[in-house]
């Protein structure tokens, strides 16, 4: 077994590691280089060629290939990201300039993407099943975002798109979508949408943490409200994923995962609308928090 290299490139930071191997998430050499997008698309490059010389400096090793965590999708067809938040992405030839510049292949998916392989054959996944059929990793932060694993490969799609629950229609009620639709998935359960929906009830922007504090304390009702609805929501929106993949697990990533009632009456709420008279399906917590998108990455 030889070291794998990943590189997750995130908004702020580019975070590359080398791996002892595709078993062992044992970190031999990591470091993190500021992103710094605003100065441009040709800067990024910079950044992330710098912080593969400095990977290379650092561990005296040479890779043969490397893996990228992105924060869009490279289309298959015409071979330039789409669907970046880093914007200066979209339109861009990326996988080609990299590999121009690193003088090597390499091989690219989305941040997403590289959650759910990451959690599959590292992280949580591997701790309580030995050979999944199916896994679907979810990123409920900012917005939201999934990937799917099956028999310990991940499913891109035709377009890239493999995955995209959270542009999946969900409910009028959350209003216009960046992407042109209405009542997207993130449009409801992501941070910003929870966030959102409350400040429209009360007037008074709150916190997510502080919203679901409020509502366990039974002190404030829009807090409730609030609170309820995502449970609703969170319980559709899930009950469509398993109806189409069926997955042995779901792994709820992102900040939104971290709140415990969607464990317990969110799960509840999926029983209520699944295409089952029961729901087998394992909801798991991640395990390897920041980790998990440079190991993703190095596991392409």
């Amino acid at each position: 077994m030889k070291p794998v290299w990943g590189v997750d490139m995130g908004g702020t930071k580019i975070e590359g590691a080398i791996l002892k191997d595709s078993q062992n998430p044992e970190v031999l050499y990591r470091l993190r280089v500021p992103t710094e997008s605003e100065q441009g698309y040709e800067h990024i490059l910079d950044q992330i060629e710098l912080c593969i010389a400095q990977l290379k400096e650092n561990s005296g090793m040479q890779p043969e290939t490397i893996g990228f965590g992105t924060p869009g999708v490279l289309d298959p067809r015409l071979q330039t990201m789409k669907n970046c938040n880093t914007v200066v992405l979209n339109g861009k030839p990326l996988k080609k300039d990299i590999e121009k510049r690193l003088q090597m292949p390499i091989k690219l998916a989305n941040d997403a993407n590289c959650f759910a392989i990451a959690e599959t054959k590292l992280g949580v996944v591997k701790d309580h099943f030995t050979d999944p059929e199916v896994v679907f990793g979810v990123i409920m932060g900012t917005g939201v975002g999934g990937g799917i694993v099956a028999h310990g490969q991940l499913i891109t799609g035709l377009q890239g798109i493999g995955g995209e629950w959270g542009h999946t229609y969900l409910d009028d009620s959350g209003g216009d979508c960046y992407c042109g639709n209405i009542g997207c998935v993130e449009k409801i359960l992501s941070g910003t949408a929870f966030q959102k929906y409350y400040e429209s009830r009360s007037g008074t922007f709150v916190k997510g943490h502080e919203i679901v504090a409020r509502h366990k304390a039974g002190t404030d009702p829009i807090a409730t409200e609030t609170v309820e609805r995502l449970l609703h929501f969170f319980g559709k929106g899930i009950a469509n994923v398993i109806n189409v993949l069926d997955p042995v697990a779901i792994v709820l990533g992102g900040g939104m995962g971290n709140i415990d009632l969607l464990y317990t009456e969110g799960v509840e709420m999926v029983k209520k609308f699944v295409f089952n008279n029961r729901l087998d399906t394992t909801f798991l917590k991640p395990k390897l928090g920041d980790s998990a998108g440079v190991f993703g990455a190095a596991l392409l």
